[in-house]
């Protein structure tokens, strides 16, 4: 199973940087999230897949006694998905803003002396 998920995390790693390095400014975004959901799974995998209890101590116990399942790494992954949900519908918003100013998604045709702002 891990292996699986290194293998996919590599996968979102190269596909993010080449959409990354086009031209467009969608394949841009999509490359940022792709990038970013690599981040989300090799944080996963750092945490160490166990299968356990909740982290819960009973009243009498001082320390855990059985296998447990570290909340950590999935509550800042959650996090993470929130931050880069926020973040990309922000970023369609301006990508969209551009879009209608320019008339072109393609990165290299922006330049800034050409907008009427």
């Amino acid at each position: 199973m891990e292996l699986l998920l290194v293998l996919l995390v590599g996968i979102l790693y190269s596909a993010g940087i080449y959409l990354i390095l086009r031209r467009s400014m969608v394949k841009l975004l999509l490359g940022f999230m792709m990038l970013g959901n690599g981040a989300n799974i090799l944080i996963f995998l750092m945490g160490e897949l166990t299968k356990g209890k909740a982290p819960i101590i009973n009243g009498e116990s001082k320390h855990f006694t059985d296998v447990y399942a570290d909340p950590v790494p999935q509550a800042l992954i959650l996090t993470a998905i929130v931050i880069s949900f926020g973040l990309t519908a922000f970023a369609i918003i301006l990508l969209k803003k551009v879009h209608e100013t320019t008339g072109t998604d393609d990165l290299d045709s922006l330049n800034i002396q050409d907008l009427d702002i």
